[in-house]
């Protein structure tokens, strides 16, 4: 039954069957037939509408159906019924169970002071209790001060039966911005292990332009304030939608390569991408020279499952590429460089995508594949004042608390102290760390450290530009990863076109390693 298709109340005659059926008809009217179609015509769907497009058809089961507060006439019959802007229940993603709690904007715009907390803070400790995944669709103006005059009081901030914390360290929670997300909008939208935005239509900040102009006397618009381009900047949400579907599809995706909560292993899904496949253009892809460039996404796409590599924040902090993906049918968290960005350095904002990722990788029993490419720590005035080494110094402690199986392959640069982040190296950690034969590493750069410590015999040089490149020659040899292969330094050197091989036959002794982790929950593999 649509909403403007729902007819006007009529008297119940007493049988309370009749009033249940009535009450419901007035609830799906939601704002009014007027609100829907004013909604409908930005082109955006509403709030049921998001739930019917991310749930598998007709699995929805709606809680507090009746919520909201009833007007009634002189005898105590039921005149009307306003719902509440909250619509919560349970579904199924893929034949998976979540929870889903969506804001109806078309009430009061979604204001998280036109409800009541705890319709949609029951979904919250739903999926807590129940051990499942948690899906936000946030479209939310945040607070109003109208609140005061229908309190007759003000009330201290918080929400005591939230259990937000909990929620993050138990099942997978996504926060997905639809529209204007402010305040409490904004922090349902942050406070979750993946975010999606929509370009152009949606917004997350502390508080609307409006609020921005009384406080400081600045003019702004809702996008230039917090939309997808300050977002790309800041790194609050991770990744951006061209419309609603795509944001909802991105969701599901994300939902798949997750288990239910921690105390279950993450689904293996069928494939038919042979172990033994072997893609010879591997050999070259990164070139010799280490000037030169390269594409990592190609290299990813590659060497995992065909078409399993979902990218997370592509557009923050480009030198770190996140993923997860899968290696023959299992879910593996994805970190690589990407030295087309900052030169592959690692910047303030990228140190806090990668220990986000090692994060999520850790809660939810995800074995991480590195493929490393670091230059280093990105360099310069701007970047000591950024405080770029505490971020890298926040990314080793994330890596060293990290109880997942771990495997890194370098497979061009690991210099210095961010090079040094390729793996858990202290024990109980095992680093299984491999390299292809375009790989260096050491303490600094060669080109950097001949240039450094040769300067006045390259200067003094005939030919300066041949000299130096005499000296980077004669150390690159030295610096070549088969000497370090002969000192056991590394496990191996691979050829690039063994790298799926590999993998996959990693990742069962992975699996295994991390189901019987006695550090880590007890673990049960889904159905």
């Amino acid at each position: 039954m649509s909403a403007e298709d729902t007819a006007p109340a009529v008297a119940s005659g007493g049988d309370p069957v009749a009033e249940l059926e009535q009450r419901r008809a007035l609830a799906l009217r939601m704002g009014s037939e007027e609100a829907l179609r004013k909604f409908r015509d930005t082109g955006r769907m509403n709030a049921r509408e998001r739930i019917d497009a991310l749930l598998d058809p007709g699995s929805f089961r709606e809680f507090g159906r009746i919520t909201g507060s009833g007007s009634y006439d002189e005898a105590g019959d039921l005149l009307d019924l306003q719902p509440v802007n909250a619509i919560i229940g349970h579904g199924d993603v893929d034949g998976r169970r979540i929870s889903v709690s969506a804001d109806d904007y078309t009430i009061r715009a979604g204001s998280s002071e036109a409800t009541i907390s705890e319709k949609w803070i029951y979904a919250e400790r739903y999926a807590l209790t129940s051990r499942m995944p948690l899906v936000r669709l946030v479209d939310s103006a945040g607070g109003s001060v109208k609140l005061l005059r229908k309190l007759n009081a003000t009330k201290i901030p918080g929400y005591s039966q939230w259990p937000s914390a909990d929620l993050m360290r138990t099942v997978p929670v996504v926060g997905v911005a639809l529209g204007a997300c402010a305040g409490l909008g904004a922090i349902k939208v942050l406070s979750s292990h993946f975010s999606v935005m929509v370009r152009g239509q949606s917004q997350v900040f502390a508080a609307g332009p409006p609020v921005v102009k009384q406080a400081y006397g600045i003019d702004v618009d809702k996008n230039s304030l917090g939309g997808h381009d300050v977002h790309r900047r800041s790194a609050l949400v991770h990744n951006e939608a061209e419309d609603e579907r795509d944001a909802l599809a991105q969701v599901r995706r994300f939902l798949s390569y997750l288990p239910r909560n921690i105390f279950r292993a993450a689904p293996h899904v069928p494939t038919v991408d042979a172990p033994s496949r072997v893609e010879d253009w591997l050999r070259d892809a990164v070139p010799v020279d280490r000037r030169q460039p390269y594409d990592p996404r190609r290299i990813l796409d590659g060497v995992f499952d065909t078409g399993s590599v979902f990218e997370i924040g592509r557009h923050q902090g480009g030198s770190t590429i996140t993923a997860l993906a899968r290696i023959h049918g299992h879910p593996v968290g994805v970190l690589a460089g990407d030295p087309r960005v900052s030169g592959g350095a690692m910047t303030l904002q990228s140190a806090y995508k990668f220990e986000r990722h090692i994060k999520l990788c850790d809660t939810f029993g995800l074995p991480v594949v590195h493929f490393v490419d670091q230059p280093g720590n990105a360099i310069g005035r701007d970047a000591e004042l950024a405080g770029t080494l505490l971020g890298a110094m926040r990314v080793g402690e994330a890596i060293e608390d990290a109880r997942v199986p771990w495997i890194s392959i370098v497979i061009r640069r690991a210099f210095g102290m961010a090079g040094a982040m390729h793996a858990p190296k202290h024990y109980p950690a095992l680093n299984h760390v491999f390299a292809w034969p375009t790989a260096r590493w050491g303490s600094i750069p060669i080109e950097g450290g001949v240039a450094a410590a040769h300067r006045a015999e390259i200067e003094a040089a005939p030919d300066p530009l041949a000299k130096r490149r005499e000296l980077e020659a004669y150390y690159g040899k030295l610096g070549s990863p088969f000497r370090t292969a002969e000192r056991f330094g590394v496990v191996d050197v691979i050829d690039p076109r063994e790298t799926r091989a590999l993998l996959c036959d990693w990742i069962p002794d992975a699996r295994e390693a991390l189901e019987t982790d006695p550090r880590r929950p007890s673990v049960a593999r889904e159905d």
